[in-house]
């Protein structure tokens, strides 16, 4: 992950013939956000090392990264690594990525999401 040192990166994790809802949203956002970040799509079963380090047990896993640091994200579902869950709004989505690099730029390692999604999974 070298290039810009400038914008956010996005990489979705993944078995490559997991196409979600999530690859949607990360294709259709991909030209809106193209100025201030970048997506990566990662085959989970090709980096084995990456999947161990950022226990990354899930289907599908969304992680944020500036100048090479991983960013955190306060979601409110007390998992503050990534978004394991598919993200149907692409707007929802823009705005979270806008909150990273805003927050990554001012040198914070973990930012708070524009919503909270505590309640996301209840019954």
């Amino acid at each position: 992950m070298t290039g810009t040192t400038h914008a956010c990166r996005i990489v979705k994790e993944s078995q490559i013939w997991n196409n979600s809802k999530m690859d949607e949203v990360l294709a259709s956002v991909a030209e809106k956000i193209k100025n201030f970040a970048v997506i990566y799509l990662v085959d989970i079963t090709e980096v084995p090392d990456f999947n161990t380090m950022y226990e990354l047990y899930d289907p599908s896993t969304v992680m944020f990264f500036f100048r090479n640091k991983h960013i955190m994200i306060d979601l409110g579902t007390g998992n503050n690594n990534k978004i394991n869950w598919a993200l149907k709004d692409k707007q929802e989505f823009i705005d979270i990525v806008e909150t990273v690099y805003r927050g990554a730029r001012k040198g914070r390692g973990l930012v708070v999401a524009p919503k909270d999604y505590s309640t996301k999974y209840r019954y």
